[in-house]
């Protein structure tokens, strides 16, 4: 169950180094890092607590400030890969700004620090440093598009070696959500 973040941040020390190694906070001024430790909140999680759910909606950017995050996508009740995370590692971003429900399940594989940034901290960005929000959303979309690459080349590597059998559930899960996005593109479109 997702935890409320209450506890501030007093460490500027510990954080903002690692802050500085996230690719989502490149190119960003000491100033930027600065501002965003000020938005950040502190939460706290048990091991083998579960942090979000896959399909639950996304309400902050995750970034492990201590211990270990285990990320589970599912397909059809079966585990399809497990990714861990470890500290300066940050996830949830894609689907925060794609205001779209979560890819994947995170448990907490150890007890395990989080610092969290929430979507209203991003809307307060946008109203009142555009630049500072204009270098996150094209961060974060560098990041996403550095994913998509692996998985294509992961994709295409299953597919040269053979292994169509082991790729079709992913495929499956991909066309309809491709077809649902060409979709929507097609009426945001007719809107304009």
């Amino acid at each position: 169950m997702e935890h409320v973040p209450r506890e501030p941040l007093l460490d500027v020390g510990r954080v903002l180094p690692i802050l500085d190694k996230i690719s989502i906070f490149g190119g960003l001024s000491e100033t930027q890092l600065y501002r965003i430790f000020q938005q950040l909140k502190k939460v706290n999680y048990d091991a083998n607590e579960l942090i979000f759910h896959q399909g639950d909606h996304p309400s902050y950017i995750y970034i492990v400030l201590a211990g270990r995050v285990r990320l589970v996508f599912d397909v059809d009740d079966h585990p399809l890969s497990k990714t861990e995370l470890d500290q300066g590692a940050c996830f949830g971003e894609t689907s925060l700004i794609g205001v779209q429900s979560h890819s994947a399940s995170a448990v907490a594989v150890e007890d395990t620090e989080l610092l969290v940034l929430s979507g209203e901290t991003l809307s307060l960005f946008f109203e009142q440093d555009k630049t500072l929000f204009s270098m996150l959303i094209l961060n974060i979309a560098r990041e996403a598009s550095r994913r998509l690459h692996q998985t294509d080349e992961l994709l295409l590597h299953y597919l040269h070696e053979g292994h169509l059998h082991e790729v079709e559930p992913i495929l499956d899960m991909v066309e309809p959500r491709a077809q649902l996005a060409q979709r929507d593109d097609r009426r945001d479109q007719d809107v304009v």
